[in-house]
């Protein structure tokens, strides 16, 4: 494997970070994740501005995005296949040890992994941590990773790959690495960013690719909705058959495979929207 460290190609072996960069000691970094197809990747606009906001959100100095651009596509250009995940990571750099330093310039990273499609539909689980929508982390794709993992791990368990979280006020959130949509009387619905989601790239398209509308929702609407999709970049929009013990029959069902289309042809129609 063939990875971008700091203005170069170098072998998987060789591509390392010092042990002192704010990425690892304090979890000082932001990332973004884009499926690619053929070589190219999808939507990469979109994710190199959420990729500066993340980073201002931070503190970070913005990040160079002809840099990035050309790290993705000596990455791409190296590694080619069907279908592939791409990684940018973008962190505080090499500094002192304790929280109060300042890295002495940001450390961008590029790499790229092949991947499976997603499955149709799939089983997901709510669990009882919650998200802060008044934290400062809120919105931002941050690397500071660890209670998404806790959580996916106890969905893994249960025989599901996603688990939703609430927000502090006991509103419907997002999951781990996806935003969640619901369907009421025949209408698609997702929490508003306000509710301290990501705002995610695949859940825009599809609130304005299907006209979904955003709006402020109690968790146990899952115990009442219609139909349950999800949205992110490696999923795409993928139907929900099971929620913690309620099986949603059929999945997809008609608004959710009419989401499916949309999305489908418009992504076709322009990789980068």
């Amino acid at each position: 494997m063939r990875i971008w460290l700091d203005g170069a190609l170098r072998d998987a072996d060789e591509a390392t970070v010092s042990v002192l960069d704010r990425g690892l000691t304090v979890g000082e970094g932001v990332f973004e994740t884009l499926k690619t197809e053929n070589g190219t990747p999808f939507a990469l606009t979109r994710h190199l501005e959420r990729l500066t906001r993340s980073a201002r959100g931070l503190g970070l100095p913005d990040p160079d995005p002809d840099e990035v651009r050309r790290a993705c596509a000596a990455v791409l250009e190296a590694h080619p296949m069907p279908l592939g995940r791409l990684r940018i990571t973008y962190t505080g750099g090499p500094a002192p040890l304790g929280p109060g330093g300042t890295g002495t310039g940001p450390t961008l990273s590029v790499a790229l992994g092949a991947t499976a499609p997603a499955p149709r539909s799939t089983a997901v689980i709510t669990v009882p941590w919650v998200r802060n929508e008044r934290s400062p982390l809120a919105g931002l794709k941050a690397t500071s990773y660890a209670e998404n993992l806790v959580a996916l791990a106890r969905a893994q368990r249960e025989g599901a790959s996603e688990a939703l979280f609430a927000n502090t006020v006991g509103r419907l959130c997002e999951g781990t690495g996806s935003n969640v949509f619901v369907v009421l009387d025949g209408e698609a619905h997702t929490p508003p960013v306000s509710s301290g989601c990501l705002p995610g790239i695949t859940r825009a398209l599809a609130v304005e690719w299907t006209g979904a509308r955003e709006s402020d929702l109690p968790l146990d609407v899952l115990e009442r909705a219609e139909e349950v999709f999800l949205t992110s970049t490696l999923r795409d929009v993928q139907a929900v058959h099971r929620v913690d013990g309620r099986t949603l029959a059929p999945a997809p069902g008609p608004v959710t495979a009419e989401a499916m289309r949309v999305f489908r042809e418009r992504a076709a129609a322009d990789v980068d929207p």
